[in-house]
């Protein structure tokens, strides 16, 4: 774990770096106009979903693994077999989609891919050789990270995302450190280059977004808590 954090440090240096370099390369040109914030505000809700999916997930291995003991196949790894690393690329895909050029999502796909896949084929060797007997099945029932379409409309939200109030609490920090850093960068590019006006109409699509999140997360909360999710089968 220490290691993964090193180099997701590093990444993150460098990629600081090259952005305070080149601001003009890598920032996309804000424009007004209904497309603009239709793109902005589908970044915000990859942004707010990855964050759930991560928290979700987080949360319920720690709550249900048994300290490693158990092979986790239920809540958000029923419909993924890694709901984090999930979590992890809708995060960053959203906000690539908010503030930076559309050549960077290609970028971010493909170091996204080189970063996690060799982590995830690891993992899951390690996994094979704990769950001899119930990994392979579990493999072959469930993507790997990218959930089927057709199965999450099937099935209940309140089933594969799973949330509990004190789960959200332990990663509050670094949820409204992202979601601040994105949206105080997006509203300044916005001011500068649309005016006031065109800013308060984007806020107002932006803040409606947040709302539903925020509403949909107490939702799940109280259907969790009635529910008393486990990772029984």
């Amino acid at each position: 774990m220490k290691k993964r954090l090193k180099v997701n440090g590093v990444l993150i240096f460098f990629a600081f770096l090259l952005l305070t370099l080149f601001p003009k390369l890598f920032f996309r040109n804000y424009k007004s106009g209904s497309f603009d914030t239709m793109i902005e505000a589908s970044g915000l809700a990859l942004i707010l979903l990855g964050q759930l999916i991560r928290v979700s997930g987080r949360g319920f291995k720690a709550e249900n693994s048994g300290q490693g003991e158990v092979l986790i196949k239920n809540g958000p790894y029923s419909f993924v077999r890694n709901p984090m690393y999930l979590g992890i690329f809708l995060i960053g895909l959203g906000i690539v989609l908010i503030l930076f050029q559309w050549w960077a999502a290609a970028v971010f796909i493909i170091i996204f891919i080189i970063r996690y896949v060799s982590l995830i084929f690891t993992e899951e060797k390690k996994l094979k050789a704990l769950f001899p007997n119930e990994f392979p099945g579990y493999k072959q029932k469930v993507p790997r990270i990218l959930p089927s379409i057709i199965s999450i409309l099937k099935a209940d939200i309140t089933e594969y995302l799973p949330l509990k109030l004190s789960w959200l609490r332990k990663e509050i920090g670094s949820i409204l450190t992202v979601l601040f850093t994105v949206l105080f960068l997006e509203s300044w590019q916005d001011i500068r280059n649309k005016g006031l006006a065109g800013y308060i109409k984007e806020a107002i699509v932006m803040l409606v977004i947040i709302l539903f999140f925020g509403v949909l997360i107490i939702y799940l909360s109280k259907c969790t808590q009635g529910k008393n999710v486990s990772n029984k089968s």
